[in-house]
C-alpha cells in the first residue's frame, strides 16, 4: 500500500509580521469606508508572521502580469529543486525512481509545465508522468495526495513525487478595494513543499482510501476574475461557514471505511482560516487541539495555498506523536467548494525500526528543514 512520507517544506526569506501588515493598511487605504473591519479581520486570523517572494516595496509594486509570471517562472525554477531533493532523500529515493511527478500551483502559470523542466534538469526518466494541476487552489495540496494514492494503487510498485509551488504573494493586486481582498493581502502567504509518495516501504501516512466531495452551488465562492492585470482572487463571505456542509462528507467518508471521524488519532487539515478549524472541531466533535499543525502552519506562514497540508504533515512528522498504526485525516478545501480527502494509518517501515533499535541513528541531529533563505540554480 501507498505511503506519505515526510514532506520537505520551504519558506522565502522575506518576512512581514502582522502588526506590519495592519500598519500597511492603514497607510495605503487610510481612506476606505471599511477599513476597520478589514483590519479587524486580519487581526483575527490568527496569523503572525509571513514569508514573501520579494521584500514588501517590491510586492506592493505592480509591473504587470507578463513580468509578474515571469517572476514566478524564475523563482520555481530557482527554489523547487531544493525542496524536492528533500523530499527525496526523506523517502531514500533517487529521481530515477519516480515515476510520476504532481505539480500543483495556483498562483502562476507556465506551459510545458515545470514538470518538464525538472525532468530534463534533475535526472528522471524521460517516460516520468506529469499531471500539473492548475485551478484546484488551495484543496490541490489533498487532490495531489489522493491522484498520487491512485497512481500507486493502479501501480503498486510505482513511487510518486508530488510538488506544491505557491507564490501568493504575487497575486497582489493594488487596485483591488474589496473587504475580501484585503483581508487575502494580510492572510495568504509564499511557500513551497515536496513529498514523495511510496508504492511500497516507506515511513509515513499509508493511505487506505480518498474521496472528493463539491458544495452544491458555490462554485463562485473562491475564484479567480482573471484580467489583463493578473489573477484577481474572489473570496465569499460565505466561506468561512463551509464546514457544516463539509464536516458530513468527511464523516461519511470515514464511515465507508469504518472509522468514526471523531475518533482518530491525527488530523492533517487546511488551515484556511480559524474559523474553518474551529467550526470543523464543533461539526466532527474533536477537541481544538486535533489541529494544533494545522493552526501552527496558519500562525507561522498564513495561509500558503496547496502547500498547507503538506506542512502540516511536516510537523506532524516532527514532533513524533504518532504512534505505529496510529488512525488519520488529510483533508484540503478549496474552489469549487471542494474537499479533498484521504484516510491512512501511520507506518514505520520495517528498515526506520531496524536503524531505530540499534541506535544506530541516536547521535544524528534531528533536521528541521523548513524555512530556506539560500537558493538554488
Amino acid at each position: 500500500m501507498a505511503t506519505l512520507c515526510r514532506p520537505a517544506v520551504s519558506v522565502p526569506e522575506h518576512v512581514i509580521t502582522m502588526q506590519q501588515t495592519l500598519d500597511l493598511a492603514r497607510t495605503i487605504h487610510a481612506d476606505h469606508p471599511q477599513l476597520q473591519l478589514a483590519l479587524r479581520l486580519m487581526e483575527n486570523t490568527g496569523v503572525q508572521k509571513r514569508h514573501l517572494l520579494r521584500p514588501i516595496e517590491e510586492t506592493l509594486r505592480h509591473d504587470g502580469f507578463e513580468i509578474r509570471n515571469q517572476i514566478y517562472e524564475a523563482e520555481a525554477k530557482a527554489r523547487v529543486p531544493a525542496v524536492i531533493n528533500r523530499a527525496l532523500e526523506d523517502a531514500e529515493l533517487r529521481a530515477s525512481d519516480i515515476d510520476v511527478i504532481i505539480y500543483v500551483s495556483c498562483t502562476g502559470f507556465m506551459m510545458p509545465s515545470l514538470t518538464a523542466w525538472l525532468i530534463n534538469t534533475m535526472g528522471f526518466r524521460s517516460d516520468t508522468r506529469q499531471v500539473p494541476i492548475a485551478q484546484l487552489g488551495c484543496a490541490a495540496g489533498g487532490a495531489a495526495i489522493n491522484r498520487a494514492h491512485d497512481f500507486c494503487t493502479a501501480y503498486p510498485e510505482a513511487n510518486a513525487l508530488i510538488v506544491a509551488c505557491e507564490f501568493c504573494s504575487l497575486c497582489y493586486q493594488p487596485t483591488d478595494l474589496g473587504v475580501g481582498n484585503l483581508l487575502s493581502n494580510g492572510l495568504f502567504g509564499d511557500g513551497l513543499a515536496a513529498a514523495v509518495m511510496r508504492g511500497q516501504g516507506g515511513t509515513g501516512v499509508t493511505l487506505e482510501r480518498n474521496g472528493s466531495y463539491l458544495v452544491p452551488e458555490t462554485e463562485d465562492w473562491i475564484a479567480y476574475d482573471v484580467r489583463s492585470t493578473g489573477f484577481h482572487f474572489k473570496l465569499d463571505k460565505r466561506v468561512p461557514g463551509t464546514m457544516e456542509p463539509l464536516a458530513p462528507a468527511l464523516k461519511e467518508l470515514a464511515g465507508q471505511h469504518g472509522w468514526d471521524a471523531s475518533d482518530l488519532d491525527f488530523y492533517i487539515i487546511h488551515a484556511g482560516g480559524p474559523r474553518i478549524l474551529d467550526d470543523l472541531s464543533t461539526f466532527l466533535g474533536v477537541p481544538a487541539e486535533a489541529f494544533r499543525f494545522s493552526r501552527a502552519t496558519l500562525t507561522e506562514y498564513g495561509n500558503i495555498a496547496s502547500a498547507v497540508v503538506l506542512d502540516a504533515l511536516r510537523r506532524l512528522f516532527d514532533e513524533g506523536s504518532a504512534h505505529p498504526t496510529a488512525r488519520g485525516l488529510l483533508a484540503g478545501f478549496g474552489p469549487g467548494i471542494t474537499a479533498e480527502m484521504s484516510l491512512g494509518r501511520w507506518t514505520v517501515s520495517d528498515r526506520t525500526s531496524e536503524r531505530l533499535d540499534t541506535g544506530v541513528i541516536k547521535d544524528v541531529p534531528d533536521r528541521v528543514l523548513v524555512e530556506e533563505p539560500t537558493r538554488v540554480g
